[in-house]
């Protein structure tokens, strides 16, 4: 997501770009692929090959076995995790969704058009709700889990497990959601969709014919 809301800036300001096919897989293919890749690359050593005693699998606890033991001990690979691979995005997303209102609102002021708040309140809202969804969900949990692995282990300890831990499963929940009530074009063709889609019993007259049969 925060990719994304960084190329938004790129296909809305300067789209031609994209037109140039080694640009487009520099700028627009590359950091997607590499939001799948490296995820899977990072998480692999850190918790698959990382060395640990074995007491991390624990699966009584309320995280069914809650493997990453490096967050517990070894305070750099820890704080590089939760800082850079999920404190960073969340601010690159709400800042990238913030300056492109700013640019939008800017640009249209220097080209003297004539700048609405209905023109731009779908956008505004979209972009605000989206950001709101993800600080919500992760702000909680990043903070406490920084305190916790900077110094102090006990930090909030319980309501981190049972309560913020499980507050950032809302952006899956919701997200689909929000993105759903703020395209109407989308609900309109769905609505179709399945309008289409259901059979339909047509009541007309109808007529009977009689045959006779002459011996």
């Amino acid at each position: 997501m925060a990719t994304i809301s960084v190329q938004r800036h790129m296909l809305i300001f300067h789209g031609h770009f994209l037109r140039i096919s080694w640009m487009r897989i520099v700028l627009h293919n590359l950091p997607l692929l590499l939001c799948l890749i490296y995820p899977m690359m990072f998480y692999f050593f850190a918790i698959i090959l990382y060395p640990c005693d074995g007491t991390q699998w624990d699966y009584t606890s309320n995280l069914c076995g809650f493997a990453d033991c490096y967050l517990l001990f070894n305070k750099i690979l820890g704080t590089f995790d939760w800082s850079f691979n999920n404190g960073l995005p969340m601010v690159v997303n709400a800042l990238a969704n913030i300056a492109l209102i700013v640019r939008v609102v800017r640009q249209k002021r220097r080209f003297q058009h004539a700048l609405t708040w209905r023109q731009h309140r779908r956008m505004t809202v979209q972009l605000l709700a989206i950001s709101s969804l993800y600080i919500i969900a992760w702000a909680p949990s990043l903070i406490v889990g920084l305190v916790q692995i900077l110094g102090y282990p006990t930090f909030l300890a319980q309501i981190q497990t049972d309560f913020f831990l499980d507050l950032i499963y809302i952006v899956c929940l919701f997200l689909p959601w929000v993105y759903l009530s703020l395209l109407p074009e989308l609900i309109r063709w769905i609505k179709e969709l399945f309008r289409h889609g259901q059979g339909r019993n047509l009541v007309g007259p109808t007529r009977t014919i009689q045959l006779e049969t002459r011996l």
